[in-house]
């Protein structure tokens, strides 16, 4: 996730164009003497180039800490997508939702599963950035240029969802969900893993994995668009300014996540197999298919049973998002400034 025009963050080795629009062009970095700090205002005025290794990093960092801060949230919004709740677990709201869990089933339910999402979104991260900034620069090279294209943004985006959702769709998709749902089997993640290996095979880990691509690639390309026209709005001139990604980071991901609920709730029926609701239908065995579980949404809620859990959805992904952009923006310039100043 990071802004089309910037000079530190568009590139992977090799100097960006300057961003067009008003304002003066970014300054040069100059050697400070020994001992010397190197004094940087802006962003841009930072060398162009961050390594693959600070994407990888400031992509990690941003991963956990976009997941962990938001689980409890991301569980009410797995709870509020069941098609067929038990009578406990039905809720009007988010906060109602959080509070209900609390009291009824302790307070750290809401962070049950946790820890395999913090094991997954590091890496699936890492690489998630790493592929983005790559392709993003020679796309935008062939497309404009070196200069800002949404089309590149979008589609370098929805690639790097191909590597992020191959590590992330086991661990977050499959077991979190699973243990986040009302009255879990599982007492553990450990115990989780081996039960779903046993009675449903390895396939079980993969099996909403076209599904979540399907939803992921629309969702990024939808993201990333709504971010960079953000930023051309508010911060033409591509500056380091966390409030700005953070707004913009917002915005895009409340329009992303409204438009692709219907998507993850038919993820979510996938990834949880649903036994109350499947068993109403005489669904036998596991559901799977991305097209079967469009019917099976209709069949069990209607046009609004795509909708479910909209506003625990779109409540998540909007600091979500925020926390992603700003935290990865935040490392990337950090960690590239530290190097500068390691080699003056």
């Amino acid at each position: 996730l990071c802004t089309g025009r910037m000079e530190l963050s568009c590139g992977v080795g090799g100097s960006a164009a300057a961003p067009p629009g008003p304002g003066p062009p970014p300054a040069a970095a100059t050697a400070a003497s020994p001992g010397q700090p190197v004094e940087s205002e802006e962003y841009e005025s930072l060398p162009s180039g961050a390594s693959l290794g600070t994407h990888m990093m400031a992509g990690a960092v941003a991963g956990i800490m976009e997941h962990t801060v938001m689980y409890p949230v991301d569980s009410v919004k797995t709870r509020m997508q069941s098609l067929q709740p038990d009578p406990k677990a039905q809720y009007r709201s988010v906060y109602e939702a959080l509070k209900k869990i609390v009291l009824t089933e302790g307070f750290w339910r809401p962070l049950r599963g946790i820890n395999v999402t913090m094991l997954g979104a590091g890496p699936a991260h890492a690489l998630y950035f790493a592929c983005y900034e790559q392709m993003k620069k020679s796309l935008s090279d062939i497309i404009q240029h070196g200069g800002n294209s949404h089309l590149a943004n979008g589609v370098a985006g929805s690639v790097a969802t191909l590597l992020h959702d191959a590590v992330m769709n086991p661990a977050e998709a499959v077991v979190k969900q699973r243990m986040q749902m009302f009255n879990s089997p599982y007492k553990s993640v450990l115990a989780c893993v081996r039960t779903v290996q046993r009675t449903e095979g390895f396939g079980a880990f993969y099996r909403s994995y076209t599904t979540q691509l399907t939803m992921n690639v629309p969702f990024q390309a939808i993201h990333f668009i709504t971010y960079e026209f953000m930023q051309e709005q508010i911060n033409p001139r591509r500056d380091y300014n966390p409030q700005s990604h953070i707004l913009s980071g917002a915005v895009a991901g409340a329009v992303a996540a409204a438009a692709t609920t219907p998507l993850d709730v038919c993820k979510t029926l996938l990834n949880t197999q649903e036994n109350l609701a499947l068993s109403s239908l005489n669904v036998s065995g596991h559901l799977s298919g991305m097209v079967n579980a469009f019917k099976t949404v209709y069949q069990l809620g209607g046009l609004p049973g795509y909708f479910r859990g909209v506003q625990a959805r779109v409540i998540y992904q909007m600091p979500s998002t925020a926390i992603a952009w700003s935290v990865y923006e935040f490392f990337k310039y950090f960690l590239t400034k530290h190097k500068l100043e390691r080699r003056t």
